[in-house]
């Protein structure tokens, strides 16, 4: 089974029109840096590495029934200028096994790592079981990587009696360690889901850890060598890698993998035709440095993210895009009375192509649990006291009408147990979402856990004042919390646990990961529970 991609919407087209026209007359080195060509690549022959190339890791993804993507990145000097690369292209033999010793293998191969994709492998692993655990490495020059553990997804007709899932989303890593990764990686989950921003892409000038200061760091990403650096600098963090190493990974990105609160061409006043460079860095450099498959490689500013996997008759992930087709922020983005703009019901979220192909999924599902992973919370976020009310208009309270089509349309379909996972809040908010969060008899439909941040946001605490308003105004929200973390599920036919893992700090590397709550949610009552 392959992953049901939607066809590229009708902006597409345009938007790459629009892309080679701009690029064609001045940019085109902003996009490809110094790379060489492909004719060049080709022509050079393989040579011997001096030092290990396998400093980011392996990493894979995207579980399919009979195969994984597996990735790494050549990288003997990371944060160099081609990552310590020549311009040639390297034979890098791959192995999966059945065992951690390598003694039953069961595919094997060699992939050639070009310059011009920064030399990172793709393995697309075919021929495997379904709902196996196996382990993988890679081999170059003399040196072998590290061992990643990963897992197929079951066969279309099976209904596990468990499924572990992880998911987390925003590392900015100058506010913290990754402790919370070393926990998850620790826990072995069958697979993991990040939710957008794995970089940022501004400047660290107010880090906690050390060399935070360093040019490496403190430097805007636009180009495509900046973003690559970028992801770089992330990856040698040894709590990510573990992380990467422990399970399959299903991502998606946010706002900073290209800028802060982009939306589609626009991008805080940045003239359209700049920031589809800038867009399309950001994209090329992400695909690269993330275990994701050729269908999903961007074409110039247009990438192909949100696409559905499933897990047998258990769970249907419907991996969703919603930065690349929206409409721009109502009000000038910020936090503002919702008003005639934000309820428009000619803008979108999700634009109006991938809207249908997210219903039309949902209601051919067979599945037990419907699950959306995507950036941002659908739930009402009313942050005012009293009869006033101000929301985010980046969140889907900023684009109701997508908002109301959706949870209208799963309703109308009749669609059980929907399961809304989200990040970008940098806080934990768990609520049931109703078909009209003003009205306290209004139906629930689906039920959203919104998990907290890797370290954004610093050290945090149980409660902030943002968050007890939150709680306050929001009947429909039934936990929040600040702290820094992650969320580890465990599902079964009949019950989805969430367990709240928070850190009791991020700014020491030494800090301690514990329970703060364990929710629940039972088949077919679209309602969070204190598990």
């Amino acid at each position: 089974m392959t992953p049901r991609l939607a066809p590229p919407p009708a902006l597409t087209a345009a938007t790459r029109r629009r892309f080679v026209t701009v690029t064609a007359a001045a940019a085109a080195l902003a996009l490809s840096g110094a790379l060489p060509s492909a004719g060049e690549a080709a022509a050079a022959p393989a040579a011997r590495l001096r030092n290990d190339p396998f400093t980011l890791g392996v990493a894979s993804g995207d579980p399919l029934p009979d195969g994984v993507v597996l990735w790494t990145r050549l990288a003997p000097d990371p944060l160099a200028p081609f990552s310590g690369m020549d311009r040639r292209t390297y034979p890098v033999q791959w192995e999966v096994a059945s065992d951690e010793r390598f003694r039953r293998i069961v595919r094997r191969g060699t992939a050639r790592l070009t310059p011009e994709f920064n030399h990172t492998a793709h393995v697309d692993v075919r021929g495997l079981e379904p709902w196996r655990e196996y382990f993988y490495r890679f081999r170059c020059g003399g040196f072998i990587s590290p061992v990643g553990r990963t897992k197929t997804a079951p066969a279309a007709h099976q209904l596990l009696p468990r499924l572990s899932l992880a998911f987390a989303s925003c590392q900015a890593i100058w506010e913290g360690w990754f402790t919370a990764h070393r926990d998850l990686a620790a826990r072995r989950h069958d697979v993991v889901l990040f939710l957008g921003d794995y970089i940022y892409e501004f400047g660290i000038d107010r880090g906690v850890r050390p060399g935070d200061g360093d040019e490496h760091n403190t430097r805007q990403a636009v180009t495509l060598d900046d973003y690559r650096q970028r992801y770089a600098y992330y990856k040698l963090d040894p709590d990510l890698q573990a992380a990467h190493h422990s399970a399959p990974w299903i991502v998606v990105f946010d706002d900073h993998e290209v800028v802060d609160n982009w939306a589609n061409l626009a991008a805080d006043g940045t003239d359209p035709d700049d920031f589809l460079i800038r867009r399309a860095n950001g994209f090329r450099a992400y695909w690269e440095n993330m275990p994701l498959r050729a269908p999903q490689f961007p074409e110039g500013p247009d990438m192909q993210l949100y696409r559905r996997l499933s897990y047998g008759r258990l769970a249907e992930f419907s991996m969703l895009d919603t930065r690349q087709y929206r409409d721009d922020q109502a009000n000038g983005d910020g936090t503002k009375a919702p008003n005639a703009a934000t309820a428009d019901p000619a803008r979108s979220i999700l634009g109006f192509p991938q809207e249908r192909w997210l219903l039309d999924g949902l209601s051919g599902s067979r599945a037990r649990w419907n699950v959306l992973g995507h950036q941002t919370a659908i739930t009402l976020l009313d942050t005012t006291y009293g009869p006033d009310v101000a929301v985010p208009m980046d969140t889907w309270d900023g684009y109701s009408a997508s908002r109301d089509r959706l949870l209208g349309g799963i309703a109308d379909r009749g669609v059980r147990n929907v399961v809304s996972l989200a990040g970008d809040l940098h806080r934990s908010v768990a609520s049931d979402l109703a078909l009209d969060f003003h009205d306290p008899d209004s139906r629930a439909v689906a039920t959203e856990f919104v998990g907290t941040s890797i370290t954004s946001g610093l050290d945090g605490m149980d409660l902030d004042a943002t968050g007890q308003a939150l709680l306050a105004e929001n009947p429909h929200m039934k936990f929040g919390n600040f702290q820094r973390g992650y969320v580890s599920c465990e599902i079964t036919p009949d019950l989805w646990l969430a367990d709240h893992r928070v850190c009791d700090r991020v700014t020491v590397p030494d800090g301690t990961v514990s329970s703060r709550t364990v929710l629940a949610v039972e088949d077919g009552v679209p309602a969070v529970q204190q598990a």
